[in-house]
């Protein structure tokens, strides 16, 4: 399935009027001080292909990282619904799940935009991906099957036969599931665990990877209480902590990870800023320094703020922000970690924050950027 991807321009989009409410001030980052000129950055949206409204492939931009101003550039085609991407370390390859019935993984190489190829997941609707960091296998989570896979990478970036796929069979699914559904599979601090967090089970798992056959050996299970529906688990940069979050019961949870072993304890669940309305936390992440965390909240429509304290043991709610917009399905940090980016789903916007280090704060930086059905964001 190689071949070259077609990269369709498309005009930007009109710029709303303009808000010159004093709230509207308020919330809207000030431009870089004179003279600090900035080369854009790229940047890749997924989204879905298949859904009314949708987008027609990898949505390509770019950004100023110190404004946050994001500009379209096209569709990279050729890849069905792309609702999740991944870079590889060496930064010359792009991966994308296909969420589809017959999932798929596609590995996209970023100098000419050429499709180096897909290869099956072995499941149904393959929904997050990752890239262990030697940059030689790629993990991928599938939704619907309830089921984590291995692929092997080469020195081009390109994609081999999958060496492993596990069901999750054990334990039963949790109360309103019908079976499992894996939602993430990355590696842990160590290196040398890989860890899958299923909805469907309650469960989070970690598997050895067999760095020379691209094989899993379960070591094991850290259970939610029933009816929790973990969703995406981060680790704090200390290596000995994570943080979970929730989807069912709307809530994140502080764990303990054991780098020797690759066992986790999840400890008691926590509020997510949502004040008790209908609201399915999405994603976490942790700033590079370890002191704050952000979650983002659907239904909400929030991105929830956390101090984190004693070493990464313990979160604090400082509140949450408006993300302006509907259904925040991912957010992401740009490389240098002063911009957090928030893909919006049901009002096909991307949101950019500039990120204050010093206390967590969060400010809009202008308008979001309209992309059809935006479910990820990839800023490099």
């Amino acid at each position: 399935m190689a071949g070259a991807a077609a990269v369709v321009a498309v005009p930007a989009p009109a710029a709303p009027p303009a808000d010159t409410t004093p709230a509207a001030r308020q919330r809207t980052a000030p431009p870089p001080p004179p003279g600090r000129a900035t080369a854009p950055h790229p940047l890749y949206i997924g989204t879905y292909t298949s859904v009314e409204g949708g987008g027609t492939g990898i949505g390509l931009a770019s950004y100023d990282p110190a404004t946050g101003r994001i500009t379209g550039s096209g569709t990279l085609t050729g890849v069905p619904d792309p609702s999740y991407l991944a870079r590889h370390p060496d930064g010359r390859t792009l991966y994308a799940v296909d969420e589809r019935q017959d999932g798929a993984v596609t590995a996209v190489r970023l100098a000419d935009r050429r499709v180096l190829g897909s290869r099956s997941t072995g499941g149904a609707g393959p929904c997050h991906l990752s890239v262990h960091p030697s940059g030689r296998w790629l993990l991928s989570a599938n939704y619907q099957s309830g089921s984590v896979a291995v692929h092997p990478i080469d020195a081009s970036g390109a994609l081999g036969e999958r060496t492993e796929l596990v069901t999750h069979s054990t334990p039963p699914p949790g109360p309103g599931q019908q079976g499992p559904h894996a939602h993430q599979f990355s590696t842990g601090p160590d290196g040398g665990h890989v860890l899958a967090v299923d909805l469907g089970t309650d469960t989070v798992y970690t598997y050895r990877l067999d760095q020379a056959k691209g094989t899993l050996t379960e070591v094991a299970q850290a259970h939610t209480r029933p009816g929790a529906g973990p969703r995406h688990l981060t680790f704090h940069p200390g290596g000995r902590y994570a943080y979970l979050a929730n989807e069912v019961d709307d809530t994140v949870a502080v764990c303990a990870y054991d780098p020797a072993t690759g066992r986790l304890t999840i400890g008691d669940p926590q509020p997510t800023g949502s004040a008790g309305g209908t609201n399915y936390p999405a994603q976490i992440l942790v700033t590079a320094n370890g002191s704050y965390a952000f979650l983002a909240n659907r239904g909400h429509n929030s991105i929830a703020r956390y101090a984190v304290e004693a070493d990464g043991a313990r979160l604090r709610l400082l509140g949450t922000v408006p993300v302006a917009g509907d259904f925040p399905r991912q957010i992401a940090f740009s490389p240098d970690g002063r911009l957090l980016f928030a893909a919006n789903q049901r009002s096909g916007t991307v949101s950019v924050f500039q990120v204050d280090a010093e206390s967590g704060g969060l400010r809009l930086t202008g308008e979001p950027f309209a992309s059809p059905v935006a479910v990820c964001t990839l800023p490099l």
